[in-house]
């Protein structure tokens, strides 16, 4: 691809192989450091749009996009707004969680292996994490912990960090890892390091990633033209349950139902599945080790009217947090 970027695109390969050859508008809504984008422009997309909140993919396309003048649109905000920016898209490519530049920079606050500050917003607006640490009630943070990283030792350490932060406030990354990685076992040989699950879980409630999930295929289905393309990459098991449900909602056409999926009202479908998930192959995973939990799913949108889902048929938990004012 021309020019380097520091994110590596996974399950590109599949994606390009199953719409190919492109043509049309299309849109990446989580543009990151341009890797999907720039695919899509050199593989025939007449038109890309790249949405991303974050400022610094902004900037970062400022440098590479300028090749693709006149081709290239990019605006910041949430993928959740994609159909207020564009529709009767040919595709739209979503690649889910925190990006390789966000995880890389120490002043972003993502990362325990890197000390930062508390941050882990993916855009520049709203609470950081170090506000949600310091402020929310124990309760609410075992919550959090427990249902947004699946983590088992919730309780646990949400009493540590309610003790400690009385002590002296959450300010770095370094402060959150040492509390969390001193009440769990230490880690094995191969295994993951033992705030994962905290941090993934702090980062999903700051930014709201389960809510914009479930509004952003929502957008997506709004914005696509009949025919166009849906290509869906998470990294998350939560996730990847969430578009799953989404587009078996989304392309039956109604009755069923199941403790997840309640019984609906015969409908049109508005996507036709294509295939199944699809995992990365050994060689990419070797190439590139973050493409190891991914998973790609790909649909089509028919001519059927956007129809809404509601959060709780898609299984995302949600926690109501409070608003600070």
């Amino acid at each position: 691809m021309t020019g380097q970027a520091p994110h590596v695109p996974v399950l590109l390969q599949p994606i390009l192989d199953a719409v190919g050859p492109l043509s049309g508008t299309w849109i990446d809504g989580t543009m990151g450091a341009g890797g999907y984008t720039r695919a899509l422009l050199e593989a025939g997309a007449e038109r890309v749009i790249g949405l991303d909140r974050d400022p610094l993919a902004h900037e970062m396309a400022a440098e590479w996009g300028a090749v693709w003048q006149g081709r290239l649109d990019t605006v910041k905000t949430v993928f959740s707004r994609m159909d207020e920016v564009a529709s009767d898209a040919s595709g739209v490519v979503l690649d889910l969680g925190v990006s390789s530049m966000q995880l890389d920079r120490a002043e972003r606050g993502f990362s325990f292996m890197k000390d930062g500050p508390l941050d882990m917003r993916m855009g520049d607006e709203g609470p950081t994490a170090a506000d949600l640490v310091n402020e929310a009630p124990e309760g609410l943070l075992a919550d959090i912990l427990h249902r947004y990283g699946e983590e088992r030792a919730a309780r646990r350490i949400a009493r540590a960090i309610v003790r400690e932060r009385e002590a002296a406030p959450y300010v770095t990354t370094a402060q959150l890892a040492e509390t969390v990685s001193a009440n769990l076992p230490r880690s094995k040989p191969g295994q993951s390091h033992p705030a994962t699950r905290a941090f993934q879980a702090i980062r999903i409630a700051v930014n709201d990633e389960f809510g914009e999930l479930a509004e952003g295929l929502q957008a997506a289905e709004r914005a696509l033209a009949p025919g166009g393309w849906l290509a869906v990459v998470t990294f998350h098991s939560v996730e990847d349950r969430a578009v799953k449900r989404f587009l078996a909602a989304r392309s039956d056409a109604g009755g069923g139902g199941s403790r997840h999926l309640p019984e609906r009202a015969a409908r049109d479908p508005a996507f036709t599945l294509v295939g199944k998930a699809i995992s990365p192959t050994e060689a990419e995973i070797a190439a590139n080790p973050r493409a190891r939990s991914a998973r790609l799913r790909l649909a089509r949108r028919t001519e059927a009217p956007a129809a809404p889902v509601e959060r709780r048929e898609l299984g995302l938990p949600e926690i109501t947090l409070p608003r600070r004012t």
